[in-house]
């Protein structure tokens, strides 16, 4: 299916909630007798300290406000409602007898999409609440989709951690901050012990599973500034900022110890898995982020070479 794509909803007022904002009671009554007539569930206020109670309990998918009201006017309520990330992308539609252009250009610069004088007809005050709410849900399907897309480019679809393109492109940035700044700066690189045998064995979905649970355990034990991805295959990476050998070296050990101590059960296998893991550090020398990626890679076939499940520190001896 093409993310962008998304189904054309059939429109039933009956999954919307309206809040409807005045200060006279009988206007609530006529306004809310319109909404409830065709299916809208309303709730109401008749000030703006009251609206934002409402709120609180219950978000709205769009509010009718009259805009005269004392105390706290309809348009200061708007502007006070656009200005709270949780409720700016609520539609508000003004309500009144003043025809003052003044006034009206002001209720669209808070914020306001549309407006309704009175006296009205029910058949106005129903196709402009429609309209809105159709316009509110394509925003807010829209905004979904392109959150999926971003999630897509930037992540392994398999195991939920960054994809390679996202990583490399994150980790250059790290780089030439460290380049410039001298930081320092570690690299791992993770390899999954025996897990040809693990897809031979069990087959290639419990190898899937083994791999989402070795992407989510690692990603669990790392800062929010690392960087961890899937570099391919049964292959991760991670980037450590700030981060001297000593301290990548315990950071990396923590998560050997912590995966070979899952004993996973996937369709009721209990399997032991362990990893191998190559470490390697910035050097002043280091002309691009690969020869750090080549040292770690150097240090991950010793440590394979000499048993697996251990982590191996980059020494200038296995060149």
């Amino acid at each position: 299916m093409d993310p962008l794509w998304f189904p054309v909803k059939s429109f039933n007022p009956k999954e919307f909630l309206v809040l409807i904002v005045d200060d006279v009671r009988s206007n609530l009554k006529v306004v809310g007798a319109i909404l409830d007539r065709v299916g809208y569930s309303t709730t109401f206020a008749t000030s703006g300290e009251q609206a934002f109670e409402r709120m609180k309990k219950s978000k709205p998918d769009l509010i009718l406000m009259d805009i005269m009201m004392p105390e706290m006017d309809g348009i200061e309520v708007c502007k006070k409602i656009k200005g709270i990330s949780q409720y700016e992308e609520i539609p508000i539609i003004f309500v009144t007898a003043s025809h003052e252009n003044k006034m009206i250009m002001e209720a669209f610069k808070q914020g306001a999409v549309d407006y309704i004088t009175k006296p009205f007809k029910s058949g106005e005050l129903l196709a402009r609440v429609k309209i809105h709410l159709e316009l509110k849900y394509t925003r807010d399907e829209l905004r979904k989709n392109l959150i999926e897309l971003n999630k897509l480019a930037t992540t392994d679809g398999l195991t939920g951690v960054l994809n390679r393109r996202h990583l490399f492109i994150l980790a250059e940035q790290e780089f030439n901050r460290v380049c410039r700044y001298g930081n320092s700066f570690s690299v791992f690189i993770l390899d999954v012990d025996y897990f040809k045998m693990i897809n031979d064995t069990y087959g290639h979905t419990v190898g899937d599973e083994t791999l989402k649970a070795i992407a989510q355990t690692t990603q669990s034990l790392l800062r929010n500034v690392d960087l961890f991805g899937r570099f391919g295959g049964e292959e991760f990476v991670g980037f450590l900022p700030e981060t001297n050998s000593e301290d990548a070296f315990k950071v990396a050990e923590r998560i050997r110890q912590t995966i070979a101590n899952l004993n996973l059960e996937i369709d009721n296998n209990i399997l032991r898995i362990t990893v191998s893991i190559g470490l390697a550090t910035y050097a002043s020398t280091d002309p691009e982020i690969d020869e750090m990626l080549k040292r770690a890679d150097l240090a991950l076939y010793e440590a394979k070479r000499r048993g697996r499940n251990q982590v191996l520190v980059y020494q200038d001896n296995l060149s």
